[in-house]
């Protein structure tokens, strides 16, 4: 047959065996992670770079060259604008830089306020001092009141300009028990009102007595009433020499509770009329307390004020006072 005579061709299969290939590492992907974020940041910075006021700019550079000032103190140009992107929100830097820009500007109000207030200080203190002068002067200079220089004390206090006018056992300023001013006393006080007339500072105006009590006890008419109704007085006298009635602030009896002579209680000198020209720290001190006595609740009823300016009537006194 002659598909017999054929011989058959075997067929053969190759299989080929392939090679694994080596592993592949990572490392590539690193590096160019470490690229892109690179060229991120690049084009960040020439993004912000163009996008900064001048003064975001110098705030970064204060801070590159002195960070602890600046994060102490607020760098001059932090906070300048409130966003990089127009339209956009508020910049994440704005509100820390506001806050340094607004501490930084608070403490040199508060460094200029100091030094304004002690300037004024000085400004008064010598204005206080030749005005103590000028009292000294036209009571040495006026012939009816040099010869009464002894009884007056003038001295500078932490409220202002002191002028006190003691008594003398000689001389007493009122009749005895009474509010009625002698002669004497009367020029003196008109002298002390003209030279005053002029001068802006308020004046506080205190009333003193000696120890000695009334026979009618404090239960009627006492040191306090004497004191403020003397104090009274005195003001009556200062405004007929020419000072404005507005310019007294406060007038007030003190009794015998702040002695001149606290060696002896009842010597002649602890009765005397005291005249403050208040410096401005002392008044904005009175107004303070005016302020907060007006803005905390009583709670309790009122006490009767001492320094009321009705004279109430007379009782039985001591010999002198």
């Amino acid at each position: 047959m002659a598909g017999d005579s054929k011989k058959v061709q075997p067929i053969i299969i190759k299989r080929v065996k392939k090679g694994g290939h080596a592993v592949h590492g990572g490392a590539w992907k690193i590096a160019y992670a470490d690229f892109v974020t690179a060229m991120m940041a690049f084009f960040l910075l020439m993004w912000l770079l163009g996008s900064t006021t001048e003064g975001d700019r110098k705030g970064i550079a204060d801070y590159f060259n002195n960070p602890v000032k600046v994060s102490m103190m607020g760098g001059s140009g932090a906070g300048d604008a409130t966003s990089i992107i127009k339209g956009g929100g508020n910049s994440l830097t704005e509100t820390t830089g506001q806050q340094n820009k607004g501490r930084s500007e608070t403490v040199d109000e508060k460094l200029r306020q100091k030094a304004l207030k002690a300037e004024q200080m000085r400004a008064e203190q010598a204005r206080l001092n030749a005005l103590k002068a000028k009292v000294e002067e036209v009571i040495a200079n006026d012939s009816r009141l040099s010869k009464y220089q002894s009884q007056l004390r003038l001295d500078l206090t932490a409220e202002g300009l002191r002028i006190q006018i003691v008594d003398d056992q000689s001389r007493p300023m009122f009749d005895s028990g009474s509010d009625r001013v002698q002669g004497y006393m009367r020029d003196v006080l008109q002298a002390i009102g003209f030279v005053l007339a002029d001068v802006p500072n308020r004046l506080t105006i205190e009333g003193h007595t000696d120890a000695k009590p009334f026979v009618g006890g404090e239960a009627g008419y006492s040191n306090w009433e004497l004191s403020a109704d003397r104090a009274n007085a005195s003001r009556r006298e200062l405004i007929a020499g020419g000072l404005k009635g507005e310019r007294v602030l406060r007038v007030q009896g003190l009794a015998a509770s702040m002695l001149f002579d606290a060696q002896n209680p009842e010597s002649p000198l602890n009765r005397r009329i005291s005249i403050i020209v208040m410096n401005r720290e002392a008044e904005e001190r009175f107004y303070d307390a005016a302020r907060t006595a007006a803005a905390t609740p009583a709670n309790s009823e009122n006490e009767t004020d001492a320094t009321s300016e009705g004279s109430l009537p007379s009782g039985t006194g001591a010999a002198s006072r």
